[in-house]
């Protein structure tokens, strides 16, 4: 019988994207201002194809990561604006080195110096932030995320010695 759960997690906005958002809207109304005093008969299709790409950039920032764990596999999509999925993670928790909450001892400046972060949390300032570290794609690499309890004890029956829960 296949095991299989999954969870969604929505990424909080931080400064980057309200940096980015207001950079939008204020990019917007000066291209707008600008087509209406050089383009008067034809700015108004202008300014309407200059506010829809506005809203299409602006709703880019709306971020949510998908979780889905199948018989100890992780797979972990990003979902862009609820138009667009991209794969960002996937693989058999058999590979998994470590895991382990990320306000632990478990997580050393060792796994702080990986070049390769993969983030899929909400937030990593959280209290229900775990990492995992393992080889991926021939590159030492952590990845952050926040599971369920039950998708913790499905990891912990396939590979119960590199969970650790303190």
């Amino acid at each position: 019988m296949d095991i299989f759960m999954e969870k969604i997690v929505t990424k909080k906005k931080d400064i980057k994207d309200y940096l980015i958002i207001t950079a939008i809207v204020v990019g917007s109304m000066v291209l707008s201002m600008v087509v209406l005093t050089f383009i008067p008969g034809m700015g108004l299709l202008f300014i309407a194809g200059i506010l829809y790409l506005a809203y299409l950039l602006l709703t880019t920032r709306n971020v949510e990561y998908e979780y889905a764990v199948t018989n100890g596999d992780l797979d972990i999509d990003k979902i862009i604006a609820q138009r667009k999925r991209v794969r960002v993670f996937s693989a058999s928790c058999k590979n998994f080195e470590v895991v382990a909450k990320l306000k632990s001892d478990h997580f050393t400046p060792q796994y702080k110096g990986f070049k390769k972060q993969i983030d899929c949390t909400s937030s990593k300032e959280g209290d229900d932030v775990w990492f995992i570290v393992l080889n991926y794609k021939n590159e030492q690499t952590v990845v952050y995320f926040e599971p369920t309890e039950k998708m913790l004890q499905s990891f912990k029956t396939f590979i119960p010695r590199k969970i650790f829960s303190n």
